[in-house]
């Protein structure tokens, strides 16, 4: 047992490293060695910990597995030009953290806390960051519920993990979408900004029958008449529209992602027009019909932009050009990895750098 500025460090026996195949990173198929562990009780949050990454003892009485009090964040490590690491917008992952667990009535973990436990796990398993161009350390901090209770309450006891995993680029054919006009992931006043597990676990049976229908995702619409757009799958959506970057508003019900949120940053870096405001479906069909819709994609920590190539409203599927050297949504992911990885400016300080010489 070692310890990091007061962070207790218990290191594993046997490295898994050499199990990794960094030219065939499938996601979440190798979880590095160590994860941070830390545990709330009587009102607060104990000094975390790193342990071997492992199975955890838990009760089937935990009031998580019965009455969802689950949140979880997604965010990438990447190795930088210089050796070094970088933590791409790691407070701003914590702040739409701290959100996801006031929705679900969880205690806050405070800012100094989160990132001294991030920066000293990501030191110990910096070897997990792939060097490969476009791979990164995907970062999976969990909060959930851990008092052993069946009673339908808040719950006292919490605990609080960081785990990771290595991920290669993300290569995905362009995603056909079905506009969902029955089913809901979310409604306004709902829990949909929050990263909480139930958003995902109720969304999984549409999704699974657009599937079925061969869609790769489902383009979710509002709860109350089905007209209005609000996300693609589990990511933002965006669209060209006459020369205009449009993403819908943000709402209770639409996810603050954070590639979103920068990617219009660098847009208006780029003297490219934007727009943030309710879509509605006639405005898509309209804009299939008369060419004005030049790009469509999804926006998101595991993608970073994912084509769309057509999608199915009201019955009849409209096609959409693919990307090409000159499509924005090309250009401003090139943008972003460049910031992440050293290679342009990063002139908002979005990158938390870990070193590790």
């Amino acid at each position: 047992m070692t310890t990091s500025n007061e962070i207790a460090i218990k290191h594993t026996h046997q490295s898994q490293l050499s199990k990794v195949d960094f030219n065939n990173l499938d996601f979440g198929k190798y979880i590095s060695d160590h994860m941070v562990v830390a545990n709330y009780a009587h009102s607060s949050w104990s000094q975390p910990e790193i342990v071997p990454y492992g199975d955890l003892l838990m009760s089937p009485a935990m009031l998580s597995l019965h009455y969802g009090q689950s949140i979880f964040e997604g965010m990438k490590a990447f190795k930088m030009k210089d050796g070094n690491i970088s933590i791409f917008r790691l407070k701003k992952h914590h702040t739409r953290m701290n959100k996801s667990l006031a929705r679900m009535c969880m205690p806050e973990i405070i800012e100094s806390m989160f990132i001294e436990a991030l920066r000293t796990l990501i030191e110990l398993d910096h070897r997990w960051v792939p060097s490969n161009e476009g791979a990164s350390l995907y970062i999976r901090p969990i909060v959930f519920a851990s008092e052993a209770r069946l009673g339908v309450k808040v719950s006292d006891l919490y605990k609080f993990i960081i785990m990771t995993t290595p991920v290669g680029p993300y290569f995905s054919k362009p995603y056909r979408l079905k506009v969902e006009d029955h089913y809901v992931r979310t409604a306004e006043g709902g829990t949909g900004f929050a990263k909480c597990a139930g958003n995902y676990g109720g969304a999984f049976y549409p999704t699974q029958v657009a599937k079925e229908e061969g869609f790769d995702q489902v383009l979710w619409t509002d709860h109350k008449d089905h007209q209005y757009i609000d996300e693609v799958g589990m990511m933002n959506v965006m669209f060209v529209i006459n020369g205009k970057l449009i993403t819908p508003s943000l709402n209770t019900a639409i996810l603050d992602g954070v590639t979103r949120d920068s990617i219009l940053t660098l847009a208006k870096e780029m003297n490219f027009p934007t727009e943030e405001r309710r879509i509605k479906l006639e405005e898509l069909e309209k804009g299939f019909k008369d060419g004005s819709i030049t790009e469509a994609f999804g926006a998101g920590t595991a993608a970073v932009v994912a084509p769309i190539q057509s999608i199915r409203i009201h019955g009849i599927d409209y096609t959409i050009p693919l990307p090409d050297s000159n499509s924005f949504q090309l250009k401003v992911k090139k943008q972003l990895m460049d910031i992440r990885t050293g290679e342009a400016e990063d002139k908002h300080q979005w990158n938390y750098i870990v070193k590790t010489k």
